[in-house]
Protein backbone atom coordinates (compact mmCIF):
# COMPACT_ATOMS: atom_id res chain seq x y z
CA UNK A 1 0.00 0.00 0.00
CA UNK A 2 1.29 3.44 -0.92
CA UNK A 3 1.61 6.29 1.54
CA UNK A 4 0.56 8.86 -1.07
CA UNK A 5 -1.97 8.11 -3.79
CA UNK A 6 -3.42 9.91 -6.79
CA UNK A 7 -6.04 12.44 -5.65
CA UNK A 8 -4.51 13.03 -2.18
CA UNK A 9 -3.78 16.57 -1.02
CA UNK A 10 -0.12 17.05 -0.10
CA UNK A 11 2.02 19.86 1.30
CA UNK A 12 5.57 20.57 0.11
CA UNK A 13 8.00 20.42 3.05
CA UNK A 14 11.27 21.14 1.23
CA UNK A 15 12.45 23.08 -1.80
CA UNK A 16 11.46 26.28 -3.59
CA UNK A 17 7.71 25.66 -3.19
CA UNK A 18 7.91 25.13 0.59
CA UNK A 19 4.50 25.29 2.28
CA UNK A 20 2.39 25.05 -0.88
CA UNK A 21 -0.44 22.55 -1.11
CA UNK A 22 -1.85 20.76 -4.13
CA UNK A 23 -3.55 17.62 -5.37
CA UNK A 24 -1.50 14.66 -6.57
CA UNK A 25 -1.96 14.23 -10.33
CA UNK A 26 0.17 11.11 -10.70
CA UNK A 27 2.57 8.91 -8.74
CA UNK A 28 5.77 7.65 -10.39
CA UNK A 29 6.55 4.55 -8.30
CA UNK A 30 9.78 3.57 -10.07
CA UNK A 31 11.36 6.98 -9.47
CA UNK A 32 9.78 7.65 -6.03
CA UNK A 33 8.28 10.88 -7.35
CA UNK A 34 4.88 12.57 -7.46
CA UNK A 35 3.41 15.20 -9.78
CA UNK A 36 1.42 17.83 -7.85
CA UNK A 37 -0.89 20.30 -9.60
CA UNK A 38 0.28 23.91 -9.40
CA UNK A 39 3.55 23.04 -7.65
CA UNK A 40 7.07 22.89 -9.15
CA UNK A 41 5.97 24.50 -12.42
CA UNK A 42 8.72 24.30 -15.06
CA UNK A 43 9.01 25.82 -18.52
CA UNK A 44 10.22 24.13 -21.68
CA UNK A 45 10.91 25.75 -25.04
CA UNK A 46 9.48 23.90 -28.02
CA UNK A 47 10.54 24.31 -31.63
CA UNK A 48 8.11 25.07 -34.43
CA UNK A 49 6.87 21.85 -36.01
CA UNK A 50 4.66 20.54 -38.77
CA UNK A 51 1.65 18.49 -37.55
CA UNK A 52 -0.23 16.99 -40.46
CA UNK A 53 -0.81 19.83 -42.88
CA UNK A 54 -0.67 22.69 -40.36
CA UNK A 55 2.25 24.54 -38.80
CA UNK A 56 2.53 24.78 -34.97
CA UNK A 57 4.58 27.84 -33.93
CA UNK A 58 7.48 27.81 -31.48
CA UNK A 59 6.29 28.31 -27.92
CA UNK A 60 7.16 28.12 -24.24
CA UNK A 61 5.18 25.37 -22.49
CA UNK A 62 4.60 25.27 -18.72
CA UNK A 63 4.15 21.92 -16.98
CA UNK A 64 4.19 20.43 -13.48
CA UNK A 65 7.55 18.73 -12.92
CA UNK A 66 7.75 15.73 -10.54
CA UNK A 67 8.83 16.12 -6.91
CA UNK A 68 10.58 13.49 -4.81
CA UNK A 69 8.30 11.72 -2.33
CA UNK A 70 10.49 12.79 0.60
CA UNK A 71 9.72 16.45 -0.17
CA UNK A 72 5.96 16.14 0.27
CA UNK A 73 3.75 15.24 3.22
CA UNK A 74 0.14 14.07 3.18
CA UNK A 75 -2.52 16.51 4.45
CA UNK A 76 -5.15 14.83 6.64
CA UNK A 77 -8.70 15.45 5.34
CA UNK A 78 -10.12 15.56 8.90
CA UNK A 79 -7.67 17.80 10.81
CA UNK A 80 -6.18 19.65 7.80
CA UNK A 81 -2.58 19.29 9.00
CA UNK A 82 0.43 17.79 7.23
CA UNK A 83 0.99 14.41 8.86
CA UNK A 84 2.84 11.16 8.69
CA UNK A 85 0.91 8.12 7.52
CA UNK A 86 0.37 4.99 9.58
CA UNK A 87 -1.28 1.69 8.69
CA UNK A 88 -3.79 -0.43 10.56
CA UNK A 89 -5.92 -3.43 9.80
CA UNK A 90 -9.69 -3.08 10.14
CA UNK A 91 -11.96 -5.75 11.61
CA UNK A 92 -12.78 -7.03 8.11
CA UNK A 93 -9.07 -7.61 7.42
CA UNK A 94 -8.44 -4.67 5.06
CA UNK A 95 -5.37 -2.47 5.51
CA UNK A 96 -6.07 1.28 5.75
CA UNK A 97 -4.05 4.46 6.16
CA UNK A 98 -4.51 6.67 9.22
CA UNK A 99 -3.38 10.10 10.40
CA UNK A 100 -0.69 10.02 13.10
CA UNK A 101 -1.86 13.40 14.52
CA UNK A 102 -5.63 12.96 14.92
CA UNK A 103 -5.70 9.13 14.68
CA UNK A 104 -8.52 9.13 12.09
CA UNK A 105 -8.74 6.96 8.99
CA UNK A 106 -7.69 8.61 5.72
CA UNK A 107 -9.43 6.18 3.36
Amino acid sequence: MQRIKKGDTVEVIAGKDLGERGEVVSVLNKDNRVVVSGVNVAKRHEKAKQVGNRQVPAQIVEFNAPLHLSNVMLVCPQCGKATRVGYRFKADGFKTRFCKKCNSDID
